[in-house]
C-alpha cells in the first residue's frame, strides 16, 4: 500500500484524478467520501451521515433527510495526486446532478451494497456513465454487513450491468468478522486495528483460496489483453507489473471493471481503493482533446495550460460569498482578473476569484490551469452548461444534456409574501438547477413549477422556504402526459393560401401520418420530380415539429408518429418556407384531429423492499395504484417486490409504506417507458 505524502506535483496533468462517487441511495458514497477526506487527512475527523457532521452534505436538507441532494465537489492529496472528487446524489429525482458531474469528471468510482449488489439506481447511474465514456472501478462496500457476500455482489455487476468484473481483492473474514483483504494483484494481505492498516505475507490458511482467486484474474485478464495473453501463454503467469498494466487499460478502455472490496463506515479498504483510483483510472493527460459543436465543430482543445483557455460550467450555486459557477477546466490557466467569454451568448465577463472547493468551504487562488476543477466569482450570466472560453480563441463545448420534467405543482406566495420576491426565488432556482422548469399555465394563470419527481420539487421548495425567506403554498402534483396516435391517416390534404395584398402565401401539402411504437417523431419526404422542392420539405417538418406541441386530446405534448410528405404543389411567385412551415402547422394538426388518438403517462419502475409479513398489505396497495408486479423475490426475512406504477399513482406512497410496514418498509423508483392510460382513466382525466 501506498502512503500518503505532500504533492509536489500538484500541477502536473498526469498527477491529477477528477473522480465522481456514484451509487444507489444508502449503499455509502458519503461515507466512501468521507473516509477519503480522513485517510488522505484533509479532514482530521470523520464525519457521519446520521449525526449530520459529514463534509459533503452539508445542506441543511441533506443533514435532516440523511441522503445527498446536491453534487458536492471535495478535493484532496494522495500518493503525490491531487483527487478532485464529486460526491454524487444516489436518488433517482436527483439524476440530474449526476448528469452534470459525469459530464465533467474523467473517471468515477462505483459504490455497491455488499448485500444487496447492483440496485435499480445503480444500474441508472453506471448507464450514464456508459453514455459519457467515464472509465469506472468499483467498490463493493459494507462487507461487514450480515448477508454480505463479494460473490454475489459481482456476480450481480456481471449479470445486471453487463460488464466484466475483474476482482482484485479477497475479504479476510465475513460480516462482523470481517478485518481485511488480501491484494490478489500483489499477493499479501492489508489488515486494519483501529483505523491502523498493515500489511504482510498471505498467510497459510487463506493460501490456497487467493492463489486460486490470482489465477483466476490472470486468466479472465489474458482473454481480454493481447499483451497479457501473449506473456500468459509464454509463462503461464503474469507478473504484478504486466497484471497492473493490463487492469489499467481494460479500465481506460471500458472493457472490463477492477472490482475493490471493504466497510467504509469501519474504515476498512480506503486506502487500497485510493491506490486504485491513481494506479487505474485516467488524468487529463489521458483525454483525448475536447471538441467544439455546432459551428466551431472543427475546433479543438487539449489538455495543456498553454491551450486558448476553454471551461464547462456543471453547476451554478448561490452563497454568502456571492454566484459560484463551478467549472472544469479542459484547456489553458485562468488567472484572477482574466475575462472570458460565454461562448453561446457572446457576453465577456471578469473573473473575480478563483476558488478551491471544499464542500461548502473555499481556499482562495491566483490561478487555475488545464484539469482543474473549481469554482469562481464574478460571473452573472453564466448557467450550468455554459461554455467558458478565451475572448479572442472562442469555442462551444457540448453540454450535459437536461432530462425532462415529469413532475409537475402549482406554486403561489403566502399570506404576507411579496409575489416578486418568489418569482425571483423561482428563477432564481431554475438558474442553479435546469431540470427545474418554471412557467405560467396560460388557461389558469398559476404559476407552475415541473421538475424530475416529487422528492425533487419537494427539496426545491423547501430550498426557497429557507433560503430565501419566503412563504410558499402549494397545490398538489400533475404529471406531464403525453398524446400518441393510435391509428393514424393516409392521404390528408392540405392547401394554405393567403392573400392580403402584396406577396401571398402559397402551399399545397399532402401527409400520410402513422404510429411509430418507439415514440419520438419522425418525417420523411417521400415527393418526386420536384413537386415539392427540399429546403420546402424541411419547412413542411418544421410546421409538424410546431404542432407536436399541442395534442387534440387535452393539450399536451405529442409524441409517437411517423409523418410522410407524399405530394404537394408551388406557386412560382406565392410559395414560401414559411408558407410551408405553416402548411406543416395546421395539417398535422387537422390530421391529430381525425386520428385516433391515445393518451400517454409517465410510469416508473418501483422496487420496494418490506418484511415478510407485509407482503400482503404491500401487493394490495400496489394493484389499487394500478401498479404491474414484475418481480417478487423473498429472502432473509424480508421480501423486494419490483411493479411497474403510474407515476400520478405514487404521489404520497412514501407515507403509505411506511404506515402499512411500521416504518420498516422503503422502495426506490427510477424512469420506465411512457405507458398508455386505461380508457376508463383516460376519460376521467379528459373530463376534468
Amino acid at each position: 500500500m501506498r502512503t500518503n505524502r505532500p504533492n509536489p506535483a500538484a500541477t502536473c496533468l498526469s498527477a491529477v484524478r477528477n473522480l465522481g462517487i456514484l451509487a444507489h441511495v444508502d449503499a455509502g458514497k458519503t461515507t466512501v467520501t468521507e473516509r477519503i477526506l480522513f485517510a488522505t487527512g484533509a479532514v482530521h475527523k470523520r464525519g457521519e451521515v446520521h449525526d449530520g457532521t459529514t463534509v459533503t452534505d452539508f445542506d441543511a436538507q441533506e443533514r435532516d433527510r440523511g441522503i445527498t441532494i446536491f453534487a458536492a465537489a471535495v478535493s484532496c492529496d494522495w500518493d503525490g495526486h491531487r483527487i478532485n472528487l464529486i460526491d454524487t446524489p444516489g436518488h433517482v429525482d436527483f439524476a440530474d446532478e449526476v448528469e452534470r458531474s459525469l459530464r465533467v469528471l474523467d473517471g468515477a468510482v462505483a459504490v455497491f451494497d455488499a448485500v444487496a449488489g447492483v440496485e435499480p439506481q445503480s444500474e441508472s447511474v453506471w448507464r450514464q456513465a456508459d453514455r459519457h465514456g467515464v472509465p469506472r472501478i468499483a467498490f463493493v462496500n459494507k462487507l461487514d454487513r450480515a448477508g454480505a457476500d463479494l460473490d454475489t455482489a459481482v456476480a450481480s455487476i456481471r449479470d445486471r450491468l453487463g460488464a466484466v468484473p475483474l476482482v482484485v481483492q479477497l475479504p479476510v473474514g465475513r460480516e462482523d468478522d470481517f478485518t481485511g483483504v488480501i491484494d490478489l494483484v500483489r499477493m499479501r494481505t492489508l489488515m486494519w486495528h483501529d483505523d491502523l492498516c498493515t500489511g504482510g505475507p498471505v498467510d497459510a490458511a487463506h493460501l490456497d483460496e487467493a492463489t486460486r482467486r490470482r489465477r483466476l484474474l490472470e486468466e479472465t485478464v489474458a482473454e481480454l489483453h493481447p499483451d497479457a495473453l501473449e506473456e500468459f501463454c509464454a509463462a503461464s503467469a503474469l507478473t504484478e507489473e504486466t497484471l497492473e498494466r493490463a487492469l489499467r487499460e481494460l479500465t481506460l478502455s471500458g472493457d472490463a471493471v477492477v472490482v475493490l472490496c471493504g466497510s467504509a463506515y469501519r474504515n476498512r479498504g480506503i486506502e487500497p481503493l485510493l491506490d486504485a483510483v491513481v494506479a487505474y483510472l485516467p488524468s487529463p493527460a489521458d483525454l483525448p482533446p475536447v471538441r467544439g459543436v455546432g459551428e466551431d465543430a472543427g475546433a479543438e482543445r487539449a489538455p495543456d495550460p498553454a491551450e486558448p483557455f476553454a471551461a464547462l460550467a456543471f453547476k451554478v450555486n448561490a452563497t454568502e460569498r456571492g454566484r459560484l459557477t463551478y467549472l472544469r477546466i479542459y484547456s489553458g490557466t485562468l488567472r484572477k482578473g482574466d475575462s472570458v467569454r460565454d461562448a453561446a451568448s457572446g457576453r465577456v465577463e471578469r473573473v473575480g476569484r478563483i476558488l478551491r472547493v471544499q464542500a461548502d468551504r473555499h481556499e482562495e487562488r491566483e490561478e487555475a490551469m488545464a484539469g482543474d476543477i473549481v469554482a469562481v466569482v464574478g460571473l452573472k450570466a453564466p448557467r450550468p452548461g455554459a461554455t467558458l472560453c478565451a475572448p479572442e480563441a472562442p469555442v462551444l463545448l457540448e453540454p450535459p444534456s437536461v432530462a425532462d420534467p415529469v413532475v409537475s405543482v402549482a406554486v403561489e406566495a403566502g399570506r404576507g409574501t411579496d409575489p416578486g420576491r418568489l418569482s425571483a426565488a423561482l428563477a432564481r432556482l431554475a438558474e442553479e438547477d435546469p431540470s427545474l422548469v418554471v412557467r405560467t399555465d396560460p388557461e389558469t394563470g398559476q404559476t407552475v413549477l415541473s421538475g424530475l419527481g416529487e422528492l425533487h420539487l419537494e427539496v426545491a421548495v423547501e430550498k426557497i422556504r429557507r433560503d430565501r425567506g419566503v412563504t410558499v403554498n402549494v397545490g398538489r402534483p400533475q404529471v406531464s402526459y403525453r398524446e400518441t396516435v393510435v391509428r393514424g391517416v393516409t392521404g390528408l390534404v392540405h392547401r394554405h393560401v393567403k392573400q392580403d395584398g402584396g406577396a401571398g402565401q402559397f402551399a399545397h401539402v399532402v401527409l400520410d401520418v402513422e404510429p411509430m411504437a418507439e415514440g419520438g417523431f419522425a418525417f420523411r419526404s417521400t415527393v418526386v420530380g420536384g413537386r415539392v422542392p427540399q429546403e420546402y420539405a424541411r419547412a413542411v417538418e418544421a410546421g409538424c415539429r410546431d404542432a407536436l406541441a399541442e395534442g387534440p386530446l387535452g393539450g399536451h405534448p405529442v409524441t409517437g408518429l411517423r409523418v410522410t410528405l407524399t405530394d404537394g404543389a408551388t406557386h412560382s411567385k406565392d410559395s414560401s418556407e414559411m408558407a410551408f412551415r405553416a402548411a406543416g402547422r395546421f395539417a398535422l394538426r387537422e390530421a391529430l384531429r381525425v386520428s385516433e388518438m391515445g393518451l400517454l403517462e409517465p410510469v416508473a419502475e418501483v422496487t420496494v423492499t418490506v418484511p415478510e409479513d407485509g407482503v400482503g398489505g404491500v401487493l394490495g396497495d400496489l394493484a389499487a395504484r394500478r401498479g404491474q408486479v414484475s418481480a417478487s423475490t423473498a429472502g432473509a426475512g424480508s421480501a423486494v417486490i419490483t411493479a411497474t406504477v403510474p407515476l400520478a399513482e405514487l404521489f404520497g406512497y412514501a407515507s403509505r409504506l411506511r404506515g402499512r410496514t411500521q416504518g420498516r418498509g422503503t422502495f426506490t423508483t427510477r424512469p420506465a417507458p411512457l405507458a398508455p392510460v386505461p380508457a376508463a382513466v383516460a376519460d376521467v382525466l379528459l373530463a376534468r
